[in-house]
Order: C-alpha cells, then structure tokens, then sequence
C-alpha cells in the first residue's frame, strides 16, 4: 500500500483516469490519503477525512511513508487553515496560496512553512454559522470545495470541518448522520436539512439558520427561506427544494 499528501492549494479527484473526466471531489493542501491503484499518470486515491475515493494525476501529489500516514491519522488535534485565503512558504522561497479549509498539520513535510492562523478542537454550534456566512456568494462548482467553487455537500462538509466535525462527501452518504427531527420547528441553527428529487433520491443539502432561514448552494452560497415543503426563492417565487429531512448532528 502506497500513502500521499496534497503539496498543492488545490487537485481534482476525478471519476475516471482521465483529464477530461468529471470532477467529482477535490483535494485541499495537506490532505493525506491511501493509494489503492497506481497507473503511469494516475492514482486511484481514498481519502484519509472521508473515505472519497477518485482519481489524481501523479504529478500532483507527493508520496509519503506508511509512518507518517499513520502519525496523520492519530494526531489529537487537526490544525486547519482558517484563513479565507492564506499562503504557504515552500522550501526554495515561493509562496503558495491555500484556502480555508485546508490541513496544515505538518507543512514541514513538505519542507514548507505556515505562519497563518489555525483553527482546532470542536467549536460551539454558533460558530458554524459564522463560517457559513463566509462562503457567501461562492459560486457553485460540482465537486468543488472551496470559496472560489463549491457545492451543496461540500459546503457543508468544509463548515463542519472547520468546526472540527466530519461529515461524509455526498448529500446522500451525510443524510445518514445525525438524528432526523420530527418537525421543522425542532430545528436550530447549525441542523442540516436535506432535499430529495422526484424520485425520492437525496440531492441537496443546506444549514439551517434561525428565523426559517437556510444557507445553502443554488448557482452560488445564498440564504433562502425554508418551511415544511422546502427551499422558497423569493426571487423567482417557487420552491426550488423539496425537503426531505431535517438531522441533528451535533
């Protein structure tokens, strides 16, 4: 078994070994990983945060031994970069712009440096709001994770991740944390509510904010009202989402 780390600010995790293939995820630097398959100029990767699995070109990432993996995953506290857009100083004197969002547990790995702010340990639930509202205006990106593209999952991943709280990739693998709320009124800010389409199949996730708000993505991080239908747009007046299910997870 092979084991690597994200050395860049960002790298596709595509469905196929192929450029031209879709986006399905994306790494964020410090990331570290398993490599289950290895081709020429692709690796077939699963994640050490959530278990996503994709594939990266070899030329973006870095090899690191089984040790260090292991080191990653038993590490207490992970340091994550808080940083709306921060920069790392690499070995030669170039500094690399990161984002919010990104692991920055052993720069000094990579023989790079970070004097940027770090967050760590669990947050009050108050305080995945104030991340929330960070992402405003984000605009949608599918498999994207950061302030410059991201999507519904996503969103709510990297706000519960900086938090210091992990939450599965996809709508539909998240919908199945936490503990599902009877009524819409039960809710609090930080609760997530998740949307199916007309087939029943969850595809759609946001946070709950007070007053029947929700923060979520719909062509861009916007803040919507929500009641026991769903997602209202005042804007265009229609329910974009159909609710599903409201879940507790912390």
């Amino acid at each position: 078994m092979q084991y690597g780390i994200c050395p860049l600010s960002i790298v596709p995790i595509r469905t196929n070994p192929d450029d031209c293939a879709e986006m399905s995820s994306q790494l964020l630097y410090g990331e570290h990983f398993k490599v289950l398959e290895s081709r020429k100029k692709w690796s077939r990767i699963r994640t050490a945060y959530d278990k996503f699995e994709g594939w990266i070109a070899n030329n973006q990432l870095t090899f690191i031994s089984e040790p260090i993996y292991h080191e990653l995953e038993t590490l207490e506290t992970q340091k994550i970069c808080a940083d709306l857009i921060s920069h790392i100083c690499t070995h030669d004197g170039m500094l690399l712009p990161i984002l919010m969002g990104s692991m920055v547990n052993a720069p000094a790995l990579l023989e790079h440096s970070f004097e940027g702010n770090v967050c760590h340990g669990h947050k009050p639930k108050e305080s995945l709001i104030n991340t929330a509202i960070l992402y405003l205006k984000a605009p949608f990106l599918a498999g994207g994770k950061t302030p410059f593209g991201i999507d519904c999952s996503g969103f709510t991943q990297m706000v519960y991740k900086i938090n210091g709280y992990v939450l599965a990739r996809t709508a539909m693998e998240q919908s199945k944390q936490g503990e599902a709320l009877s009524f819409i009124e039960e809710s609090e800010p930080g609760d997530l509510a998740f949307f199916d389409d007309n087939e029943g199949v969850i595809d759609h996730v946001g946070i709950i904010l007070q007053d029947n708000h929700i923060i979520h993505v719909n062509g861009h991080v916007r803040i919507d009202r929500i009641d026991h239908t769903g997602i209202f747009n005042t804007e265009e007046k229609l329910y974009t989402h159909q609710l599903r299910v409201i879940k507790k997870v912390i």
